[in-house]
Protein backbone atom coordinates (compact mmCIF):
# COMPACT_ATOMS: atom_id res chain seq x y z
CA UNK A 1 0.00 0.00 0.00
CA UNK A 2 1.55 3.18 -1.53
CA UNK A 3 1.89 6.35 1.15
CA UNK A 4 1.84 8.78 -1.43
CA UNK A 5 0.78 12.53 0.07
CA UNK A 6 -2.67 13.49 -0.87
CA UNK A 7 -3.10 17.53 -1.35
CA UNK A 8 -6.01 18.83 0.75
CA UNK A 9 -9.26 19.88 -1.29
CA UNK A 10 -9.03 23.70 -2.00
CA UNK A 11 -11.72 24.69 -0.25
CA UNK A 12 -9.49 23.55 3.05
CA UNK A 13 -6.28 24.76 1.88
CA UNK A 14 -7.92 27.76 1.62
CA UNK A 15 -9.24 27.73 4.95
CA UNK A 16 -5.67 26.88 6.05
CA UNK A 17 -4.16 29.46 4.96
CA UNK A 18 -6.66 32.23 5.60
CA UNK A 19 -6.75 30.86 9.46
CA UNK A 20 -2.78 31.50 9.37
CA UNK A 21 -2.26 34.86 7.70
CA UNK A 22 -5.13 36.31 10.47
CA UNK A 23 -2.69 34.73 12.88
CA UNK A 24 0.42 35.62 11.63
CA UNK A 25 -1.36 39.84 11.12
CA UNK A 26 -2.52 39.46 14.77
CA UNK A 27 0.70 38.29 15.87
CA UNK A 28 3.31 41.25 13.26
CA UNK A 29 0.70 43.64 15.18
CA UNK A 30 1.60 42.89 18.87
CA UNK A 31 5.18 43.15 17.51
CA UNK A 32 4.93 46.74 15.89
CA UNK A 33 2.33 47.53 18.44
CA UNK A 34 5.57 49.02 21.23
CA UNK A 35 6.29 50.83 17.42
CA UNK A 36 2.75 52.31 16.24
CA UNK A 37 3.99 55.86 18.03
CA UNK A 38 7.31 56.21 16.41
CA UNK A 39 5.96 54.70 13.00
CA UNK A 40 2.93 57.04 12.83
CA UNK A 41 5.06 60.42 13.67
CA UNK A 42 7.86 59.36 11.12
CA UNK A 43 5.64 57.94 8.32
CA UNK A 44 4.11 62.11 9.06
CA UNK A 45 7.74 63.53 8.74
CA UNK A 46 8.47 61.32 5.69
CA UNK A 47 5.45 62.59 3.84
CA UNK A 48 6.07 66.14 4.70
CA UNK A 49 9.63 66.42 3.87
CA UNK A 50 9.59 64.00 0.82
CA UNK A 51 9.35 67.23 -1.73
CA UNK A 52 12.82 68.59 0.05
CA UNK A 53 13.72 65.18 -0.13
CA UNK A 54 13.61 64.90 -3.96
CA UNK A 55 15.20 68.25 -4.49
CA UNK A 56 17.88 67.05 -2.60
CA UNK A 57 18.17 63.87 -4.39
CA UNK A 58 18.22 65.29 -7.66
CA UNK A 59 21.61 67.48 -6.76
CA UNK A 60 23.49 64.82 -4.54
CA UNK A 61 22.39 61.93 -6.78
CA UNK A 62 22.69 59.03 -3.84
CA UNK A 63 19.48 57.69 -2.17
CA UNK A 64 21.04 57.33 1.02
CA UNK A 65 22.81 61.07 1.46
CA UNK A 66 20.12 62.59 0.50
CA UNK A 67 17.61 61.23 3.29
CA UNK A 68 20.55 61.20 5.44
CA UNK A 69 20.83 65.41 4.37
CA UNK A 70 16.65 65.62 4.59
CA UNK A 71 17.12 63.85 8.75
CA UNK A 72 19.11 66.37 9.63
CA UNK A 73 16.84 69.26 8.24
CA UNK A 74 14.15 67.74 10.16
CA UNK A 75 16.08 67.50 13.29
CA UNK A 76 17.31 71.06 12.89
CA UNK A 77 13.63 72.11 12.31
CA UNK A 78 11.83 69.82 15.13
CA UNK A 79 14.28 69.05 17.40
CA UNK A 80 15.66 73.03 18.85
CA UNK A 81 12.26 74.29 19.35
CA UNK A 82 10.76 71.42 21.53
CA UNK A 83 13.75 71.39 23.45
CA UNK A 84 13.88 75.41 24.24
CA UNK A 85 10.03 74.80 25.24
CA UNK A 86 10.17 71.91 27.35
CA UNK A 87 12.86 73.58 29.44
CA UNK A 88 10.28 77.14 29.38
CA UNK A 89 7.53 74.70 30.29
CA UNK A 90 9.06 73.55 32.91
CA UNK A 91 10.54 76.48 34.82
CA UNK A 92 6.78 78.35 34.57
CA UNK A 93 5.05 74.89 35.79
CA UNK A 94 7.26 75.42 38.80
CA UNK A 95 6.00 79.30 38.83
CA UNK A 96 2.79 78.53 38.75
CA UNK A 97 2.29 76.82 41.92
CA UNK A 98 3.93 79.58 43.43
CA UNK A 99 1.08 81.90 41.63
CA UNK A 100 -1.37 79.75 42.44
CA UNK A 101 -0.75 79.47 46.18
CA UNK A 102 -0.60 83.58 46.46
CA UNK A 103 -4.01 83.93 44.66
CA UNK A 104 -5.74 81.73 47.05
CA UNK A 105 -3.63 82.18 50.32
CA UNK A 106 -3.02 86.29 50.00
CA UNK A 107 -5.74 88.93 50.30
CA UNK A 108 -5.55 89.07 46.41
CA UNK A 109 -9.43 88.57 46.19
CA UNK A 110 -10.24 90.94 49.23
CA UNK A 111 -9.19 93.66 47.33
CA UNK A 112 -10.77 92.32 44.15
CA UNK A 113 -14.32 92.78 46.10
CA UNK A 114 -13.25 96.26 47.61
CA UNK A 115 -12.46 97.19 44.02
CA UNK A 116 -16.16 95.65 42.18
CA UNK A 117 -18.52 95.69 45.73
CA UNK A 118 -20.71 93.80 43.70
CA UNK A 119 -18.76 90.52 43.65
CA UNK A 120 -19.52 90.27 47.17
CA UNK A 121 -22.42 87.86 46.81
CA UNK A 122 -20.49 85.86 44.81
CA UNK A 123 -17.48 85.71 46.72
CA UNK A 124 -19.36 84.53 49.68
CA UNK A 125 -21.30 81.79 48.14
CA UNK A 126 -17.49 80.48 47.12
CA UNK A 127 -16.14 80.77 50.55
CA UNK A 128 -19.33 78.73 51.78
CA UNK A 129 -18.80 76.13 48.70
CA UNK A 130 -15.25 75.68 48.16
CA UNK A 131 -12.45 74.53 50.56
CA UNK A 132 -10.03 76.58 49.19
CA UNK A 133 -7.00 75.24 51.40
CA UNK A 134 -7.79 72.09 49.39
CA UNK A 135 -8.03 73.51 46.42
CA UNK A 136 -4.94 74.59 46.44
CA UNK A 137 -3.19 71.56 47.61
CA UNK A 138 -5.06 69.90 44.82
CA UNK A 139 -3.47 72.06 42.06
CA UNK A 140 -0.26 71.94 43.33
CA UNK A 141 -0.32 68.14 43.63
CA UNK A 142 -1.41 68.35 40.11
CA UNK A 143 0.79 71.33 38.79
CA UNK A 144 4.23 69.50 40.15
CA UNK A 145 3.02 65.66 39.43
CA UNK A 146 2.61 67.70 35.48
CA UNK A 147 6.12 69.12 36.00
CA UNK A 148 7.21 65.39 36.86
CA UNK A 149 5.78 64.14 34.17
CA UNK A 150 7.41 66.46 31.65
CA UNK A 151 10.75 65.59 32.67
CA UNK A 152 9.84 61.78 32.28
CA UNK A 153 8.64 62.44 29.27
CA UNK A 154 11.50 64.57 28.03
CA UNK A 155 13.13 61.08 28.59
CA UNK A 156 10.99 59.16 26.88
CA UNK A 157 10.45 61.61 23.59
CA UNK A 158 14.52 61.00 23.19
CA UNK A 159 13.86 57.49 22.66
CA UNK A 160 10.85 58.28 20.42
CA UNK A 161 12.51 60.79 18.46
CA UNK A 162 15.98 58.30 17.86
CA UNK A 163 13.34 55.75 16.61
CA UNK A 164 11.33 58.51 14.80
CA UNK A 165 14.55 59.77 12.35
CA UNK A 166 15.95 55.65 12.38
CA UNK A 167 12.56 54.84 10.55
CA UNK A 168 12.22 58.10 9.23
CA UNK A 169 15.46 57.46 7.11
CA UNK A 170 14.84 54.24 5.72
CA UNK A 171 11.28 55.82 4.78
CA UNK A 172 13.00 58.04 2.72
CA UNK A 173 15.86 56.11 0.79
CA UNK A 174 13.28 53.63 0.24
CA UNK A 175 10.07 55.43 -0.35
CA UNK A 176 9.87 53.48 -3.77
CA UNK A 177 10.42 50.28 -2.92
CA UNK A 178 8.60 50.60 -0.31
CA UNK A 179 5.45 52.06 -2.31
CA UNK A 180 6.25 49.32 -4.73
CA UNK A 181 6.10 45.91 -2.72
CA UNK A 182 3.02 47.77 -0.59
CA UNK A 183 0.87 48.12 -4.23
CA UNK A 184 2.05 44.44 -4.74
CA UNK A 185 1.05 42.65 -1.52
CA UNK A 186 -2.30 44.62 -1.22
CA UNK A 187 -5.44 43.29 -2.82
CA UNK A 188 -5.74 46.56 -5.53
CA UNK A 189 -5.68 47.45 -8.68
CA UNK A 190 -3.04 50.34 -9.86
CA UNK A 191 -5.33 52.76 -9.26
CA UNK A 192 -7.30 52.03 -6.45
CA UNK A 193 -3.79 51.83 -4.44
CA UNK A 194 -3.11 55.63 -6.19
CA UNK A 195 -6.42 56.72 -4.57
CA UNK A 196 -5.59 55.55 -1.32
CA UNK A 197 -2.08 56.68 -1.15
CA UNK A 198 -3.44 60.10 -2.08
CA UNK A 199 -5.78 59.94 0.48
CA UNK A 200 -2.65 59.09 2.94
CA UNK A 201 -1.08 62.08 1.69
CA UNK A 202 -4.04 63.92 1.87
CA UNK A 203 -4.71 63.44 5.29
CA UNK A 204 -1.58 63.79 6.53
CA UNK A 205 -1.16 67.85 5.41
CA UNK A 206 -4.27 68.33 6.51
CA UNK A 207 -3.92 66.79 9.77
CA UNK A 208 -0.31 68.25 10.32
CA UNK A 209 -0.91 71.52 8.82
CA UNK A 210 -4.95 72.16 9.38
CA UNK A 211 -5.04 70.88 13.15
CA UNK A 212 -1.46 70.84 14.62
CA UNK A 213 -0.04 73.48 12.77
CA UNK A 214 -2.77 76.16 12.75
CA UNK A 215 -3.38 74.86 16.72
CA UNK A 216 0.28 75.59 17.51
CA UNK A 217 0.37 79.04 15.64
CA UNK A 218 -3.26 80.03 17.75
CA UNK A 219 -1.32 78.74 20.98
CA UNK A 220 2.31 81.10 20.01
CA UNK A 221 -0.31 84.19 19.39
CA UNK A 222 -1.94 84.26 22.38
CA UNK A 223 0.72 83.47 24.36
CA UNK A 224 2.90 85.92 22.92
CA UNK A 225 0.07 88.54 23.96
CA UNK A 226 0.28 87.32 27.27
CA UNK A 227 3.79 88.01 27.48
CA UNK A 228 3.06 91.20 26.11
CA UNK A 229 0.48 92.36 28.80
CA UNK A 230 2.77 91.12 31.32
CA UNK A 231 0.42 88.14 32.26
CA UNK A 232 2.44 85.33 34.22
CA UNK A 233 3.45 82.16 32.51
CA UNK A 234 3.01 83.05 28.73
CA UNK A 235 4.66 79.60 27.71
CA UNK A 236 2.81 77.64 29.78
CA UNK A 237 -0.82 79.10 28.90
CA UNK A 238 0.89 79.48 24.95
CA UNK A 239 0.46 75.41 25.04
CA UNK A 240 -2.47 74.86 26.67
CA UNK A 241 -4.50 76.95 24.59
CA UNK A 242 -2.48 75.57 21.61
CA UNK A 243 -3.52 71.62 22.87
CA UNK A 244 -7.59 73.46 23.43
CA UNK A 245 -7.21 74.63 19.85
CA UNK A 246 -6.32 70.72 18.42
CA UNK A 247 -9.56 69.88 19.51
CA UNK A 248 -12.29 70.70 17.75
CA UNK A 249 -15.44 72.92 18.81
CA UNK A 250 -12.71 73.96 21.74
CA UNK A 251 -10.05 76.70 21.60
CA UNK A 252 -7.80 79.02 22.86
CA UNK A 253 -11.06 81.50 24.16
CA UNK A 254 -10.92 78.85 26.86
CA UNK A 255 -8.00 80.27 28.71
CA UNK A 256 -8.03 84.13 27.30
CA UNK A 257 -12.00 85.16 27.79
CA UNK A 258 -11.18 84.48 31.70
CA UNK A 259 -8.02 85.87 31.21
CA UNK A 260 -10.07 89.00 30.19
CA UNK A 261 -12.67 88.67 32.62
CA UNK A 262 -9.84 88.99 35.49
CA UNK A 263 -7.82 91.92 33.77
CA UNK A 264 -11.45 93.85 33.83
CA UNK A 265 -12.20 92.71 37.43
CA UNK A 266 -8.86 94.11 38.11
CA UNK A 267 -9.85 97.35 36.33
CA UNK A 268 -7.00 97.07 33.67
CA UNK A 269 -9.68 97.60 30.92
CA UNK A 270 -7.31 98.48 28.03
CA UNK A 271 -5.57 95.11 28.55
CA UNK A 272 -8.36 93.41 28.73
CA UNK A 273 -10.19 95.30 25.73
CA UNK A 274 -6.43 94.50 23.83
CA UNK A 275 -6.83 90.81 24.81
CA UNK A 276 -10.12 90.53 23.95
CA UNK A 277 -9.49 92.23 19.91
CA UNK A 278 -6.30 90.14 19.62
CA UNK A 279 -7.93 86.85 20.46
CA UNK A 280 -11.29 87.76 18.83
CA UNK A 281 -9.56 89.00 15.65
CA UNK A 282 -5.99 87.30 15.22
CA UNK A 283 -6.38 84.40 17.23
CA UNK A 284 -9.87 83.53 16.37
CA UNK A 285 -10.01 84.13 12.72
CA UNK A 286 -7.03 82.34 11.71
CA UNK A 287 -9.35 79.11 11.37
CA UNK A 288 -10.96 80.31 8.58
CA UNK A 289 -8.25 82.42 6.95
CA UNK A 290 -4.86 80.09 7.56
CA UNK A 291 -6.64 76.90 7.79
CA UNK A 292 -8.32 76.78 3.79
CA UNK A 293 -4.67 78.01 2.58
CA UNK A 294 -2.58 75.24 4.27
CA UNK A 295 -5.41 72.59 3.37
CA UNK A 296 -7.92 73.84 0.76
CA UNK A 297 -9.99 70.60 -0.16
CA UNK A 298 -7.37 68.00 0.51
CA UNK A 299 -9.50 66.73 3.54
CA UNK A 300 -13.33 66.13 2.88
CA UNK A 301 -14.65 65.20 6.25
CA UNK A 302 -17.63 66.34 8.01
CA UNK A 303 -16.72 68.73 10.98
CA UNK A 304 -18.39 65.89 13.55
CA UNK A 305 -16.78 62.64 11.41
CA UNK A 306 -13.48 65.35 11.73
CA UNK A 307 -14.09 65.58 15.88
CA UNK A 308 -14.96 62.06 16.39
CA UNK A 309 -11.74 60.87 14.50
CA UNK A 310 -9.22 63.65 16.75
CA UNK A 311 -10.53 63.34 19.76
CA UNK A 312 -11.47 59.18 19.38
CA UNK A 313 -7.85 59.21 17.98
CA UNK A 314 -5.84 61.22 21.35
CA UNK A 315 -8.22 59.00 23.72
CA UNK A 316 -7.51 55.22 21.74
CA UNK A 317 -3.96 56.15 21.02
CA UNK A 318 -2.74 59.41 22.90
CA UNK A 319 -0.96 62.49 21.25
CA UNK A 320 -0.41 60.45 17.84
CA UNK A 321 -4.56 60.02 17.70
CA UNK A 322 -4.08 63.37 16.39
CA UNK A 323 -2.99 61.35 13.15
CA UNK A 324 -3.70 57.93 13.02
CA UNK A 325 -7.43 58.83 13.80
CA UNK A 326 -8.30 61.10 10.70
CA UNK A 327 -6.32 58.41 8.78
CA UNK A 328 -7.64 55.74 10.14
CA UNK A 329 -11.33 56.83 9.11
CA UNK A 330 -10.06 58.59 6.05
CA UNK A 331 -8.88 55.11 4.83
CA UNK A 332 -11.88 53.35 5.83
CA UNK A 333 -14.01 55.74 4.02
CA UNK A 334 -11.51 55.34 0.90
CA UNK A 335 -12.25 51.32 1.09
CA UNK A 336 -15.70 52.37 0.91
CA UNK A 337 -15.74 54.22 -1.71
CA UNK A 338 -13.66 51.40 -3.91
CA UNK A 339 -15.98 48.97 -2.79
CA UNK A 340 -18.69 50.52 -3.91
CA UNK A 341 -17.01 51.67 -7.22
CA UNK A 342 -16.75 47.47 -7.32
CA UNK A 343 -20.70 47.00 -7.30
CA UNK A 344 -21.17 49.74 -9.49
CA UNK A 345 -18.79 47.77 -12.42
CA UNK A 346 -20.21 44.49 -11.50
CA UNK A 347 -24.31 45.65 -12.17
CA UNK A 348 -25.24 45.23 -15.38
CA UNK A 349 -26.46 48.73 -17.62
CA UNK A 350 -30.27 49.37 -17.52
CA UNK A 351 -32.45 47.16 -19.79
CA UNK A 352 -29.94 44.49 -20.15
CA UNK A 353 -30.70 40.95 -18.10
CA UNK A 354 -27.75 39.91 -15.47
CA UNK A 355 -26.62 36.81 -16.66
CA UNK A 356 -26.59 33.86 -15.16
Amino acid sequence: MSSQHQPLPQRYSTAVMTIALIFGVVLCYRILEPFISSLVWSLTLAVLFAPAEKRIRRSVRSPGLSAAITLMLCGAILVAPIFFVSRALINEIIDSVDLIGSLLTGDHWQQLERKQPWLTPLMDWLSRHLDLPQLLNSATNLLGEWSAGVVQVSITTIINLLLIFYFLFYLLRDQTRIRHALARTMPLTGDEFSVLAVRVVNTIYASVYGTVAVALLQGFLAGLMFWFLGLPSPVFWGVIMGLLAIVPFLGAFIVWVPACILLALNGQWVSAIALAIWGTVVVGLIDNVIYPILVGRQLAMHSMLSFIAIVGGLIMVGAHGIILGPLIVSLSLGLLEIWRSRIDLEKPPPGQAPSV
